[in-house]
């Protein structure tokens, strides 16, 4: 195992090493094929005598090996001197043999390897028609036609399919490469977004529980101080609703937090149920005790709500009555329900004249909104015609997988 890791360790620094290094790799083949092609000049075919002027193939095979020093920049031209020197060496009376081609089949094969099929396709064959047809012509009178033609077609079509199959290997994993990038890139998108909504979440619940019982809590303390001295009774009342209050505050807002605490999903995490309408008369109980005496009517047969509409319905409810007990300067507010096959429909309305009986983008109006559009719904706020403000929204029964998902 020592030696296999070491084995591959060499093998991965002779790697580095030659990409970093690519002019000394060019050099270094460009020697090695002038020397393999040397001796192709000097070959003969049954006892025939070489052509006496040898050094032509000398020199046209040193061409073509000193124009691979260019074959990463310029296939293309190297490719063309290759096929011109090595059908010259054809017409001169050279036999064709893998030595004199070994030039013109490393062009071919860089030629493959960096440009397209049809540009491949198009050079190979000029150098096959070229190359092995100047054999055809010009070679030795004894030459068999399987050296003359057979042989070096395979030669010349062999490193063209070579450099093609390294090509599509290359795009291959350069497309596997850049699928994993984006799927990475994605994962790390998503998780984004879902942080970001986990923690919009978190802070609507904070901001419900929150504004709404300390507006509450501030309602009580306030009466009670002014009935103090005249009914110490009521006043003594409305200091133990206070701590009722207070309480109640303390536990949501725990919940709440043990939300951000939480390590996992599991079932077993001990959290409060979800409040829902069925909690509204004790909402609107608070309310009463805190001095805002709430009406409520329902029209239509109730229907069972999923428990992101049932949440998103107590949540809006809570939001209002709670804009009304700190702005609305009014002792009533109307909380009416209607149900009718496919949508809830709630109102919340006032007679008060408190300066914020407008529209307005305050966070407790934005949350409310939200958690409509969240599930398909929509909500609106405003004054009324007749006075007071109002708040309408309209959720539907039985919102899209999607919708519920996203609810907070």
């Amino acid at each position: 195992m020592i030696t296999t890791h070491a084995e591959g360790t060499m093998i991965m620094t002779w790697q580095r090493y030659l990409r970093s290094h690519p002019r000394k790799v060019d050099t270094t083949v460009a020697l090695v094929l002038f020397v393999v092609a040397f001796p192709g000049s000097f070959v003969s075919v049954d006892h025939l005598a070489a052509p006496a002027h040898g050094w032509l193939g000398v020199l046209l095979a040193g061409i073509s090996c000193a124009a691979l020093l260019w074959h990463r920049t310029r296939p293309r031209l190297v490719t063309t001197v290759a096929i011109l020197c090595a059908t010259a060496m054809a017409l001169a009376g050279y036999v064709m043999t893998v030595l004199l081609l070994a030039p013109l089949m490393a062009a071919l094969y860089s030629l493959a390897e960096r440009t397209d099929r049809g540009t491949t396709r198009n050079f190979t064959l000029a150098a096959v028609a070229l190359a092995v047809g100047a054999s055809a012509i010009g070679g030795p009178a004894g030459e068999s036609l399987a050296l003359k033609v057979i042989g070096p077609i395979a030669y010349l079509l062999l490193p063209a399919a070579l450099g093609s199959t390294a090509r599509f290997r290359t795009a291959y994993l350069e497309s596997v490469h850049a699928r994993a990038e984006y799927a990475e890139r994605t994962r790390e998108e998503e998780a984004r977004h879902r942080v970001a909504e986990e923690r919009m979440r978190i802070a609507r619940e904070l901001h419900d529980v929150s504004a709404h019982h300390l507006a509450l809590a501030n309602a009580q303390a306030t009466t009670a101080a002014l009935l103090i001295r005249s009914h110490p009774e009521q006043a003594e009342k409305m200091v133990t609703a206070l701590g009722e209050t207070t309480a109640t505050a303390l536990r949501e807002m725990k919940a709440t937090v043990g939300l951000l605490r939480q390590q996992n999903d599991t079932p077993d995490d001990p959290l409060q149920p979800a409040p829902g309408l069925a909690q509204l008369p004790a909402l609107l109980d608070t309310h009463t005790a805190a001095g805002l005496t709430v009406t409520l009517a329902t029209h239509g047969q109730p229907q069972p709500l999923t428990p992101g509409v049932d949440l998103t319905a107590y949540r809006i409810v809570q939001e209002a009555l709670t804009n009304i007990a700190k702005h609305a300067h009014t002792s009533t507010a109307e909380v009416t329900l209607t149900y009718t096959h496919d949508r809830l429909a709630i109102s919340v309305t006032d007679q008060g004249t408190g300066p914020e009986n407008t529209p307005g983008n305050g966070y407790g109006l934005i949350g409310m909104r939200e958690r409509a559009l969240s599930l398909g719904g929509q909500l609106h706020a405003g004054r009324r015609p007749a006075g007071g403000f109002e708040v309408t929204a309209e959720l539907p029964l039985h919102p899209s997988s999607s919708h519920e998902d996203s609810t907070p």
